[in-house]
């Protein structure tokens, strides 16, 4: 895949999940079942949403005897950074500082979370 990475759906990022999650080959069937609970899709939805994901290059398809399987193309990282960079860029003015703001002020994180960040940013000044 070209390196140009868009923002997914809600609908194909869910997908997008449970194949990174999966690490391996999955099936239709196998990703329609952990959808369970989260989406009420039928086969023929789930197929033209896989469709789709292999089209915008975030998934390939493997015939394997009667069976598709799809895996990422896209690593989960990846598509973390770009999501994390256009969140920050768009609602914080690309200000980290805002954005934890924000997270503390809407008690998303606590002191402790805080804490860990600290020892995160600790420990890469050490290795930088």
């Amino acid at each position: 895949m070209e390196e140009k990475i868009t923002r997914l759906y809600d609908s194909e990022l869910d997908i997008m999940l449970i194949v990174w999650d999966a690490g391996q080959p999955v099936s239709s069937t196998y990703i329609l079942e952990r959808l369970k609970g989260k989406r009420r899709w039928a086969l023929a939805t789930l197929m033209t949403v896989l469709s789709r994901l292999c089209a915008k290059g975030y998934l390939a398809c493997e015939k394997q005897g009667r069976y598709n399987l799809y895996h990422a193309v896209l690593a989960e990282d990846k598509y973390k950074a770009f999501e994390g960079k256009s969140v920050l860029e768009k609602l914080y003015g690309n200000s980290f500082q805002k954005l934890v703001a924000s997270l503390y002020n809407g008690k998303a994180i606590n002191e402790d979370d805080l804490s860990g960040l600290q020892e995160f940013l600790d420990n890469l000044k050490k290795e930088g």
